[in-house]
């Protein structure tokens, strides 16, 4: 797997593909369906990218940026099969990956100066505080971290943080965030339970994490997520992850999709018996109208955004 994020101009955005899986991407740049592809870090890193897309048949632009302005480049390609090298190089930060094209620095002009916060001590360290906590729940992307930040401490007409004073504190703590993770060695629990609800899905039980904001809009839309075949559910909105990542485990919430508490405990049994053979543990007392918890958590699930 390639440590990547690839946006398509169709909605959608890939994860971690393989080489093939890239070199496929590109083969389909043909002018009518999808015409670029972004490519990014994971866990993303601001203003580091690389993108194609194609002016003419078998023409591509190719850029890329590793930091300020003055490190954006681009050139023009010939052939799909050059571009795949190149993208599959950058992906893997070979060593030259870059070397054969001839790159020329793309000028977008100064770029413009954010004044800094103009908040008291209090309602600055009140808003870092809650961006951190979303950060620690390691499920935003550094687009809805600024965003969050834009408008947290909106009151009325007053909006004391624009959006660029916005993106640069969200790409700071995101910064931190990633520097901290880069010291964490193994799997970490967050990843044990995405194997854990991976094996579930695949065994007929719709998982999902970190699925809608509470438990009424959970019940009112996990319907819509199964599959024909699907027996039943178990997921966890946000505030469970919230409760996850302040050290407080976290809570499953299950059911059977014919709705008898017959297979709600079955499916709560399925649960257990995923999340354990990962080497979890939890505390549920067979009783399907009780969630499950798994504890104790280590939380430090790793961004990816």
């Amino acid at each position: 797997m390639l440590e990547i994020a690839v946006k398509t101009e169709k909605p959608g955005r890939q994860v971690r593909v393989t080489a093939e899986e890239l070199a496929g991407l590109v083969r389909r740049l043909d002018g009518n369906g999808d015409r670029f592809l972004v490519l990014q870090r994971v866990p993303d890193l601001p203003d580091v990218f690389a993108q194609v897309w194609e002016e003419a048949d078998g023409v591509f632009t190719l850029e890329h940026r590793d930091g300020g302005a003055d490190r954006h480049f681009e050139t023009r390609v010939e052939g799909s099969e050059a571009v795949i090298a190149a993208l599959t190089g950058w992906a893997r930060q070979e060593d030259g990956w870059d070397t054969g094209l001839v790159w020329s620095p793309l000028d977008l002009g100064p770029t413009p100066e954010v004044p800094p916060l103009d908040l008291d001590e209090d309602e600055r360290g009140e808003l870092e505080k809650s961006v951190r906590e979303m950060l620690a729940a390691g499920y935003a992307s550094r687009d809805q971290l600024a965003e969050h930040a834009e408008e947290y401490l909106v009151s009325g007409d007053r909006r004391p943080v624009s959006r660029e004073q916005a993106r640069v504190l969200a790409d700071r703590l995101w910064l931190e965030r990633v520097a901290e993770q880069a010291a964490w060695q193994g799997e970490t629990d967050p990843e044990r339970l995405s194997r854990a609800f991976a094996a579930l899905q695949e065994a007929g039980i719709t998982a999902r994490e970190n699925f809608t904001c509470c438990r009424s809009c959970g019940e009112a839309e996990i319907g819509a997520e199964g599959g024909p075949d699907a027996r039943g559910f178990v997921y966890f909105h946000s505030q469970c992850t919230d409760s996850a990542a302040a050290g407080h485990g976290l809570m499953l919430l299950y059911g059977g999709f014919d709705g008898s508490s017959g297979t709600t405990r079955a499916v709560g049994e399925e649960v257990v018996a995923a999340v354990e053979a990962v080497g979890l543990r939890t505390e549920w007392d067979r009783d399907p109208g009780r969630a499950i918890t798994v504890t104790p958590l280590d939380w430090r699930r790793r961004l990816v955004g």
